[in-house]
């Protein structure tokens, strides 16, 4: 059995790979760059690639399944970066490697402080020995809604972790959790959460019924000087919009660690280059926007547990075994 690698990141992934590549008797190929056109010739007698966020649109799943790739892995929850009804079409296979929700909720929760008590502020004045207090003015948990957006595994554990802060806390799904109305958080129309929220934040999938759900008719109708949080999906929230609340002042602040067009730009060195995603360096520029890198799942746990599970799912389909990862 041979699983070709793509997107193997040297310093922390390989390791692991060979680890549970030769626990599982699995031949690898291990490649640094995302999957191409070109490389796709290290995929040739793979059943299986193993990916992380790399865009795999049509045309680049007709030239893996012309190499004979028919599954497909990526070592996120996401896999909206995947065509999956285009892989299905070419009898392509997708699963994904789901982490732990702790290691997202934990980075959920201290963007929601961070962001509340202006920290990105407070730090770079620290940083220019400025220890003025103008314009550093916090505010604290108790005397704020919370709106949690997607009451999945990272959403649950997100609100679990705030019910220790004394916020009223308010969710918003399609799919009512019975566990979160037994731990008394209401769920209430986005309507509602739009009215009642001083601070969102969003721990739902992308879709295609979902996509900006954050435009600006949601944002005029929100509280003034709301407070965005985005751990999810950058595609949640129209970016435009968000920069023009922000500049209103009717956001008061957010923190992202996801954004628009973000594909192909993080987990790159890109210090002497010019981006062409002039929207982040707006959003970067303001004062009350915290911008992380798409890394709130970045633990020692979730590195070890999707390259292990991701060759797991490998092994599953190859054998002909029920796959508990395969996206149905």
């Amino acid at each position: 059995m041979k699983v070709t690698v793509y997107n193997c990141r040297e310093f922390d992934e390989k390791e692991l790979f060979e680890k549970y590549g030769r626990e599982l008797g699995i031949d690898l190929v291990l490649c640094p760059d995302a999957p191409d056109e070109k490389n796709a010739v290290l995929a040739k007698e793979s059943e299986c690639i193993d990916i992380i966020t790399s865009k795999m649109p049509r045309e680049l799943l007709k030239v893996f399944a012309n190499q004979g790739v028919k599954y497909i892995t990526t070592r996120t929850i996401g896999y909206d970066h995947i065509d999956v009804k285009a892989a299905r079409e070419l009898g392509m296979t997708v699963a994904n490697a789901p982490y732990g929700p702790c290691g997202v909720a934990d980075y959920a929760v201290m963007l929601i402080l961070m962001t509340i008590r202006r920290m990105k502020r407070i730090l770079e004045r620290t940083n220019i020995q400025d220890y003025t207090l103008k314009g550093i003015q916090g505010r604290e948990l108790k005397d704020l809604t919370v709106g949690v957006i997607g009451t999945g595994r990272i959403g649950r554990t997100v609100l679990k972790d705030l019910s220790g802060f004394g916020c009223r806390l308010i969710a918003y799904d399609l799919y009512e959790c019975e566990e979160v109305k037994a731990a008394g958080v209401p769920y209430v129309s986005l309507e509602e959460m739009w009215q009642q929220a001083d601070v969102i934040t969003l721990h739902a999938p992308l879709t295609d019924e979902n996509y900006h759900m954050i435009d600006q008719e949601a944002i005029s109708k929100m509280k003034d000087g709301v407070m965005i949080v985005n751990t999810a999906r950058g595609g949640l929230i129209d970016t435009q919009a968000l920069i023009a609340g922000i500049e209103s002042g009717k956001i008061g602040g957010a923190g992202l660690d996801v954004v628009e067009n973000e594909f192909g730009l993080y987990y790159y060195d890109h210090k002497s280059d010019i981006l062409n995603n002039r929207e982040l360096a707006i959003l970067r520029g303001f004062p009350n926007v915290t911008v992380s890198h798409h890394m709130a799942f970045y633990t020692d746990d979730c590195v070890e547990t999707v390259v292990r599970d991701s060759l797991l799912g490998c092994q599953c389909f190859v054998e002909g075994k029920e796959n508990p990862w395969e996206v149905k």
